[in-house]
């Protein structure tokens, strides 16, 4: 650092400023500091900083498992926003030794805090995460004291689905609901039975599947006697449904309207192409590192967002049949 110094002519504290990505450097001072370290081959090494800070500039991500779309596209966002940050990035999942082990793995480490994901966060709110000594930020989460909450708008998500469907003269709509114990599973539950509700439409019994394509499929097959529009609560229980209705002799959107919720990367290349509800996850996990650095670098009180969704309107969704099911 102090060879970076004398190169660009300023004092080791500017140094520390830029590689810190301090705003109080100026673009000028910033560039020619820059100059410097990459002439000179300069790197911040992390554990001589954590000797210094008491920080390692490491954050901790906890999964119940990375097979699902939604928290291997979190990881990914995650991953991204926290490189933007300059902090490297520790994975653990919480397997039959809990979540106290998991814990436990991360402060081996040395991490400076940690995020939660989506299905993980029902059971670290049950446990006593005060003593685990972390700062915590968790995806998908009633709104808790004891840490951040970063959340979608689950239930916003599925009122703007159902409400396209109602609207296009469907006289209810169908739920295939994600997996008990699931904050956003319920969450777009909420949203369905609330969509119904405002219109005095029906609501029909729920049929729950896991997430995936195959419970989808399983699903549908209970629905189709009657349903003219369902709503599944993910992009890849969606799947399962189209598959299901094709193989029933029947039409998507002509005999039975679908929309998902997500919005995969392959969603609009479905057959028919899926409507569905755009769930943001780079915004999630950019916000979800921002809430977690703040408060590592700064004391930033815990944070409560909800990041928007979208619907994205394709071809699986269609006026409701004349004829009637």
């Amino acid at each position: 650092m102090a060879d970076v110094a004398e190169r660009a002519g300023v004092s080791g504290q500017t140094v520390s400023r830029v590689v810190n990505a301090s705003p109080r450097v100026d673009p000028e001072t910033r560039a020619r500091v820059e100059a410097a370290m990459t002439a000179l081959g300069y790197r911040p090494h992390r554990a001589a900083r954590a000797l210094r800070t008491g920080r390692t500039q490491t954050i901790g991500l906890v999964v119940s498992t990375l097979a699902s779309v939604g928290n291997s596209r979190m990881l990914q966002a995650v991953a991204d926003a926290a490189a933007t940050r300059g902090y490297a990035l520790t994975v653990v999942t919480l397997g039959a030794d809990g979540v106290a082990a998991a814990f436990e793995r991360l402060a081996e480490q040395g991490v400076d805090g940690a995020i939660v994901l989506n299905e993980a966060t029902a059971r670290v709110r049950g446990a006593d995460v005060g003593a685990t000594g972390l700062r915590l930020v968790v995806v998908d989460s009633p709104r808790d004291d004891r840490f951040g909450v970063v959340e979608t708008d689950h239930a916003g998500g599925a009122r703007s689905a159902v409400e396209h469907l109602l609207a296009l003269g469907h006289p209810t709509v169908h739920h295939v609901a994600g997996p008990e114990g699931s904050f956003a599973a319920a969450e777009r539950e909420r949203g369905w039975r609330e969509a119904l509700a405002a219109t005095g439409a029906a609501v029909p019994p729920v049929v729950r599947g896991d997430w995936t394509s195959a419970s989808g499929f399983a699903a549908a097959s209970v629905l189709l006697d009657s349903a003219t529009a369902v709503f599944a609560a993910n992009d890849q229980m969606a799947l399962g449904v189209l598959r299901a209705v094709t193989e029933s002799g029947r039409a998507v959107p002509g005999d039975v309207s679908v929309v998902g919720f997500d919005d995969v990367a392959d969603a609009a290349d479905y057959r028919p192409p899926l409507t569905t509800v755009r769930q943001d996850f780079d915004a999630l996990g950019s916000r979800a590192v921002a809430a977690l650095v703040d408060g590592i670098e700064a004391g930033a009180p815990a944070a409560f967002v909800t990041v928007p969704t979208r619907l994205v309107v394709r071809e699986s969704t269609a006026p409701a049949p004349t004829s009637g099911r």
